[in-house]
C-alpha cells in the first residue's frame, strides 16, 4: 500500500487537513471555514466546538481519500494558531468559554498593570516574550476570574487548559492525552525557555494553577493515537508545531540565520538562531523554533497581527472585493499609491511597537482617491510592516541576506515583488505554499522513521520563483517615510 502523511492545519479562519505523499507532494486538501466572533471592541473569539467539528470533518475526508488512493496514513502532524486559549471540563470535554483568540485585546489593562509593577524584564528573560494580551497567560487569567464554572472545576481538579493543539489532541484521543509541545508552550508566557519547564514564579504571580497545564513534549514525539470510534481509524499523532514554527520547518530553515516569513491572517518573520537565544534590543521576540530529542533550536520572531485579515476586512466589511485574488489586478491598476496609507492596527500593533491600544488609520485621502487606492494601501501595508521587522533585525546587528516566503498572500505576484522592493531583499517563493502543513507533516514522518535526518527533509524543498528588488533607493525611502508618518499618527495618544 502507498504511504501518506497527514497534516491538520488549524488556522485562525479555517481548518484544513492535507494529505501528502512521502515526497512532500500534496495529494488532497479538505478545508472548512468557521465563524469569527467579536463580542466587544477588541475581543476576538472562536467556538471551540466549531474548531473541533471542522477538524474532524476535514480529517475524515483525507482519510477517505487516502483509502481511495489505495494508501495508508502512517502518521498525523498537528499545526495550529498558537496563543489562542481554551479551558474545558476534564470529565465532559466541554469548553467552559469560547476560545480567546491570539488577536484578542481584552487583557490590555491587566498587561499594563504587570508592566507598571516592573515584571516585564523578568518575564522576558524567562519566556523570551514581552507582556502583551497577545499571549495565552493573561487570557487564562481572564477566564479564571470571569467564568464562574472555572472555580468549581479548579476545586475538584477537573479544569484543563490548552492551546488549540492540546484541545485537538484531547478530542482526537478521546480524553486520553493532555499534551502540548515546546513551540506552543513557548507562546503562553508561562513557559521557561531556559529550563523547558512551566515557570513556577510566573504561575504564582498570575495565580494560575499548574494542575491545569498540559505536559510539554518534543515537536516530533509520540502524542497518542486517534480514537477509532471517533475518527474511524487508529493513527499515531507524531508531531505538533505552532503554525509559524511549522512554516519554518516546511521552508527547511534548519541553518542558523535562515529566515522565513509567512503571510496568512497575520504575518510572521522567523529567523533560526540555532542553539543560542538572542534577546533583541528592538522588540523582536525570542522563542523556540523547534525541539528535537530534548534540545531546543531557538528563533527570533517578529509578529504582524493584520496581513491577510486586512484583505478579509476589504472583502467582508467594506465589500470592496469578492476574493483575495482580485487584489493583484487592482493594485496593478494604480501607477502609484497616491500617498494613501492604511495602518491596519485593528488588533493593536505587534512588533516592533507592541501597542495593544493602537487603532487603525487611513491617511492621505483626497478628492482624487478612490476605492482602489484603499485596496492597494491595505496590500502595501503588509510590506511596510515587514520592513519594520527586518529593520529591527538589522538594528540588532543581524544581516538578513534573503527570505523565504509562504502563505496565501504571496501567490500575489505584485505583492511579492513589492515586498522585495520595500525590504530590499531577494524574496524566494517555494513551489508548495502550504509550508505550515508541510513542515508538521515532515516532522510527523521524521518521528516514524520515514525521514532519517533534517537534511533529507531539506532536500525535498523546491523553489518556485525569486523576486529581486527593482525599486530605486529614493522611491523606496519616500514610500517608507510616508509609512512612518502614518504610523506615528496612529501611535499618538
Amino acid at each position: 500500500m502507498r504511504k501518506f502523511l497527514a497534516a491538520i492545519d488549524q488556522g485562525t479562519t479555517s481548518t484544513r487537513a492535507i494529505l501528502f505523499d512521502t515526497k512532500g507532494n500534496i495529494k488532497f486538501i479538505s478545508q472548512f471555514e468557521f465563524k469569527q466572533y467579536f463580542p466587544k471592541n477588541g475581543w476576538v473569539e472562536h467556538n471551540p466546538n466549531e474548531i473541533w467539528l471542522t477538524t474532524l470533518k476535514a480529517l475524515k475526508n483525507i482519510i477517505s481519500k487516502a483509502s481511495k488512493l489505495k494508501g495508508n496514513i502512517i502518521s498525523i502532524g498537528i499545526t495550529n494558531q498558537r496563543e489562542t486559549t481554551i479551558l474545558w471540563n476534564k470529565k465532559t470535554g466541554r469548553p467552559i468559554y469560547n476560545a480567546i483568540v491570539w488577536q484578542d485585546r481584552r487583557t490590555q489593562k491587566y498587561c499594563e498593570e504587570l508592566k507598571n509593577r516592573n515584571y516585564e524584564n523578568r518575564f522576558r528573560k524567562k519566556t523570551g516574550l514581552f507582556i502583551d494580551p497577545y499571549f495565552s497567560a493573561t487570557k487564562i487569567k481572564w477566564i479564571l476570574e470571569n467564568v464562574k464554572e472555572s472555580k468549581k472545576l479548579l476545586k475538584s481538579n477537573n479544569l484543563l487548559f490548552g492551546t488549540v493543539d492540546t484541545f485537538l489532541i484531547w478530542k482526537l484521543t478521546n480524553g486520553k492525552k493532555h499534551l502540548t509541545e515546546a513551540t506552543n508552550a513557548s507562546r503562553t508566557m508561562l513557559f521557561n525557555i531556559n529550563n523547558n519547564k512551566w515557570d513556577e514564579e510566573i504561575l504564582k504571580k498570575l495565580n494560575i494553577s499548574k494542575n491545569i497545564l498540559p505536559e510539554v513534549k518534543n515537536s516530533a514525539d509520540n502524542f497518542g493515537f486517534t480514537n477509532k470510534k471517533i475518527v474511524g481509524k487508529e493513527i499515531p499523532i507524531t508531531a505538533v508545531l505552532g503554525d509559524q514554527q511549522a512554516a519554518a520547518v516546511g521552508q527547511a530553515c534548519f541553518e542558523k540565520g535562515s529566515i522565513k516569513s509567512t503571510y496568512g491572517t497575520g504575518a510572521f518573520v522567523i529567523m533560526n538562531t540555532g542553539s543560542k537565544k538572542i534577546y533583541s534590543k528592538n522588540k523582536l521576540l525570542t522563542t523556540i523554533c523547534y525541539r528535537l530529542n530534548g534540545k531546543n533550536t531557538y528563533a527570533l520572531e517578529g509578529s504582524i497581527f493584520i496581513a491577510g485579515a486586512g484583505i478579509q476586512w476589504l472583502r467582508d466589511k467594506l465589500k470592496l472585493i469578492n476574493n483575495a485574488y482580485e487584489t493583484e489586478k487592482i493594485a496593478k491598476s494604480k501607477n502609484n499609491n497616491d500617498d494613501v496609507y492604511v495602518v491596519p492596527a485593528f488588533s493593536g500593533m505587534g512588533a516592533p511597537y507592541w501597542r495593544p491600544d493602537a487603532r487603525g488609520l487611513i491617511t492621505g485621502l483626497t478628492r482624487n482617491s478612490d476605492w482602489k487606492n484603499l485596496v492597494r494601501a491595505v496590500v502595501e501595508s503588509v510590506a511596510y510592516q515587514s520592513y519594520d521587522l527586518f529593520n529591527s533585525m538589522r538594528k540588532d546587528g543581524l544581516k538578513p541576506k534573503f527570505v523565504k516566503v509562504d502563505g496565501g498572500m504571496v501567490a500575489n505576484n505584485w505583492f511579492s515583488q513589492f515586498l522585495s522592493d520595500i525590504i530590499n531583499l531577494n524574496v524566494t517563493r517555494p513551489k508548495i505554499l502550504e509550508t505550515t502543513a508541510l513542515g508538521v507533516a515532515f516532522f510527523a514522518g521524521y518521528q516514524v522513521g520515514q525521514f532519517k535526518s533534517l537534511n533529507e527533509i531539506k532536500l525535498k524543498w523546491k523553489k518556485d520563483r525569486v523576486f529581486s528588488p527593482k525599486l530605486n533607493k529614493s522611491s523606496r525611502i519616500q514610500l517608507l517615510n510616508g509609512w512612518k508618518s502614518a504610523v506615528n499618527r496612529t501611535l499618538l495618544k
